[in-house]
């Protein structure tokens, strides 16, 4: 869709503002008269300054890029934050995903009560399915998978099971202190930022999507080596869209996935390494995701000495729609000619790359065995 942006007019900016009221977001109900006038306020409806505060305001709490426009990232979740528990049937259709606060929620009471569904996404996918049959089953319910009135009652019901923290970080980080701290086997995928016909942030004949693949294989050829077995989601001089690159990793079964890029912005200042991981910052999130984009962008800054712009939650669906801990990391500004400068020399790029490879083995060390950051070392790919 064409983003909506202050001073744009019509039904569509009317949508989004009954919405936002419903959110509680803008004053007045989100009424509109009857007949003509209905049509007429439509019409009529306009992207004025409350509105554009009110997106803001919306996309800072739900993970989203803020940019006060309304482009097909901000619709989708403003759609999903229409609907409660309750509201209507939940089911999981393969074909079409059914996607929703409602079942963020039904999610988050499977967890609670300590049945794995998986990744607390909002995405009613088939781990939800399993984790709701099995809540069925062992509650004498008809185990349908479908969240129908029965159900909703026997969730509310019941209270609450796995205490001493989130379900979901408990059962995550067992798991990963349980597989081992070696990688040989590990299946990664490394995500090269733009392709194809899309170069990315561009600073004369350098481009964001070249650089990232120079990355991308030096990280896979490291990685490797010590074992991995490592996908890049694109070629040279290919570009997929966002949904096949994680539908790639999905395919894979990745344990992890990295993807890289370059910012870019007006401001002179502007620079550094920042890392980014699913959630919200006050809601669900990915446990594992957030332990590792702090784990790879401290290794980053730790040896190349780049400006620190910390780790940040984000629902963007880069993140989201992958079904294992995803990382996306944005490695300097291309805009900048410090970064810039960095950014063209190779041995900074292997410097980034064992950074990388770094990480990831210490995601996997005992808490007693992990080292220091940017101390730890493992033989370079030949």
């Amino acid at each position: 869709m064409q983003p909506l942006k202050l001073g744009d007019r019509g039904p569509a900016v009317a949508d989004v503002q009954a919405v936002l009221r419903t959110l509680g977001l803008l004053p007045g109900n989100g009424e509109v008269p009857g007949g003509a006038d209905a049509e007429d306020a439509l019409e009529s409806a306009e992207f004025d300054d409350r509105t554009e505060l009110a997106v803001r305001h919306f996309q800072q709490v739900r993970g989203l890029s803020v940019d006060g426009r309304v482009g097909d990232e901000t619709y989708r979740a403003l759609t999903e934050a229409r609907w409660s528990l309750g509201d209507r049937l939940l089911r999981f259709d393969p074909e079409r995903p059914v996607r929703g606060d409602d079942v963020i929620r039904l999610q988050e009471r499977l967890h609670e009560l300590g049945y794995d569904a998986g990744p607390v996404d909002g995405v009613f996918g088939s781990e939800t399915e399993v984790g709701l049959r099995s809540f069925q089953r062992d509650y004498g319910l008809t185990s349908d998978g479908t969240c129908g009135p029965a159900t909703l009652r026997a969730l509310r019901q019941l209270g609450r099971k796995v205490t001493g923290g989130r379900p979901q970080l408990l059962r995550q980080s067992a798991s990963f202190v349980e597989s081992g701290p070696h990688l040989i086997g590990r299946r990664i995928v490394i995500d090269p930022g733009h392709g194809g016909d899309d170069p990315g942030n561009t600073s004369g004949e350098t481009t964001e999507a070249d650089l990232m693949f120079d990355i991308a294989s030096r990280i896979e050829g490291r990685l490797a080596a010590a074992g991995a077995t490592v996908y890049l989601t694109r070629g040279r001089h290919q570009g997929p869209p966002l949904a096949e690159r994680t539908a790639f990793a999905n395919d894979a079964r990745a344990d992890l996935f990295l993807s890289l890029h370059v910012d870019a912005h007006p401001s002179e200042h502007a620079r550094g390494v920042a890392s980014y991981y699913y959630g919200t910052g006050s809601g669900p999130s990915s446990t594992v995701g957030e332990e590792f984009a702090d784990l790879v962008r401290r290794e980053v800054i730790a040896r190349t000495g780049m400006l620190d712009l910390g780790s940040h939650a984000k629902t963007w669906d880069l993140l989201r729609m992958t079904r294992m801990p995803a990382v996306r990391l944005d490695v300097g500004y291309l805009s900048h000619p410090v970064d810039r400068l960095l950014l063209l020399d190779a041995r900074l790029r292997s410097v980034i790359a064992h950074a990388v490879l770094a990480a990831v083995q210490r995601l996997y060390l005992p808490a007693e065995a992990d080292p220091p950051t940017g101390t730890f070392t493992l033989p370079a790919a030949p």
